[in-house]
């Protein structure tokens, strides 16, 4: 159902996926989306009911960031509210976006409401007259006699996200005062010193909002033996020496030039750093127990020139599973927290799992958790059936590392 400026509508769905989509082009700004949980007086509670790329997920769950994707000549961003588990003293979700250009150069915005279960469209709104604004309360989801609506707002602002959250009660950090003149120092960017853990409810992260668009990001690959479940004598099929295990982290790499290949230690197909695929494998460490584990290092001064890239790792000998291992990735840009995913979920015969996949959407890097763990199609290679399952088109044939 299109909506007018102005105008509702009820939305009996229990989950709703609300979906805020904009053409890109040259020259275009780039948009974000975010909520906000308010009560009946208008504000927030506390700075926890702000939703948005750098804080995906409230903590009750019940309204998450669930990342971007490309769709055709656009890009989407999506916010899913499970109106169900939002809490009795929220009266209204403010569905806003915010651009670092101003609206009027952004072409093709909507944004729909959809029914989470079976995607069929709840509500939409086109917003038509935006001109100078840089900030926008598009729509809301409101309560109404017990039941759910969707208003399509329209509301803009020019003073940014910042200002439409400050509206609303948000705590925003202001520019400190210029300081008195002293001896020039070293500029540091700003960090946020927890690390931010991918997970099912938050599975991607943007490297560009957090600053980190050129340098060299590392990734890192540990693992360790899974304590055996009370009961196992710790010998059998399922039981892992660690010392005997030896992982591959690996990388299957797409530039936007159509060249595409792997990365990893067979064949001494170790990448490059400062020539394509911008991406090198520094060592084979072949026992998990060095301290610096195995590190695929990515230049992103040459971020521009990447699609895609998928990290993954295969079991090359030890073990016949991921079941009995606990494996951490964690990568490290040159801004920003670390950024990690936990490989420890793993309940089906697997010797290969992906890890994370690097994605150039509209010119924006953003790392998305997989943590999927793949089944071998008999007489499928280990690294041939990630390529497979990603589509990735590459040929293959068995080789070895000794």
């Amino acid at each position: 159902m299109s909506l007018s400026k102005g105008a509702n509508t009820p939305v009996a769905s229990a989950d709703v996926r609300v979906e805020l989509g904009w053409r890109t082009g040259p020259g275009a700004p780039d948009v974000d989306a975010s909520a906000l949980l308010l009560t009946a007086g208008g504000r927030v509670r506390s700075d926890d009911d702000f939703v948005f790329y750098n804080q995906p997920v409230h903590p009750r769950g019940a309204v998450r960031h669930e990342g971007r994707r490309q769709d055709g000549t656009g890009v989407v961003e999506t916010v899913r509210v499970t109106l169900s588990a939002v809490e009795p003293d929220i009266a209204t979700v403010v569905l806003a976006a915010s651009t670092d250009g101003t609206f009027g150069r952004v072409a093709g915005l909507y944004i729909r409401v959809l029914d989470a279960a079976t995607g069929a469209e709840k509500a939409r709104f086109d917003p038509v007259d935006a001109t100078t604004e840089t900030a926008f309360v598009l729509g809301e989801l409101y309560r109404r006699n017990g039941a759910w609506k969707f208003r399509a707002v329209g509301q803009g602002y020019a003073a940014g996200l910042a200002g439409l959250a400050t509206d609303f009660g948000i705590t925003v950090d202001e520019p400190a005062a210029p300081a008195p003149v002293v001896p020039p120092a070293p500029a540091a960017p700003p960090v946020r010193l927890s690390k931010i853990t991918l997970t099912k409810a938050a599975p991607s992260v943007s490297l560009t909002k957090q600053g980190a668009t050129s340098g060299a990001m590392r990734v890192n690959l540990s693992w360790s033996a899974r304590t055996p479940p009370r009961g196992w004598m710790n010998k059998g099929r399922d039981a892992v020496r660690l010392e005997d295990v030896d992982l591959d982290l690996s990388c299957l790499w797409e530039l936007r030039n159509g060249a595409s290949g792997i990365v990893h230690p067979i064949n001494n197909q170790f990448g490059s750093f400062h020539q394509p695929p911008y991406v090198q494998l520094d060592q084979d460490d072949r026992t998990g127990g060095s301290e610096s584990g195995e590190n695929l290092t990515i230049n992103l001064d040459h971020a521009a020139e990447i699609k895609r890239l998928l990290v993954f790792v295969a079991i090359y000998s030890g073990a016949s599973s991921f079941a009995g291992l606990h494996g951490v990735a964690t990568l490290y840009p040159p801004a920003g927290p670390p950024i990690e995913v936990l490989l420890d979920e793993c309940t089906v015969p697997s010797p290969v799992a992906a890890i994370a996949l690097i994605e150039n959407v509209g010119g924006e890097l953003i790392v998305r958790r997989e943590a999927r763990y793949i089944l071998l199609p008999p007489g499928i290679l280990k690294q041939q059936a990630v390529d497979l399952a990603y589509d990735w088109g590459l040929s293959w044939q068995p080789a070895s590392k000794d």
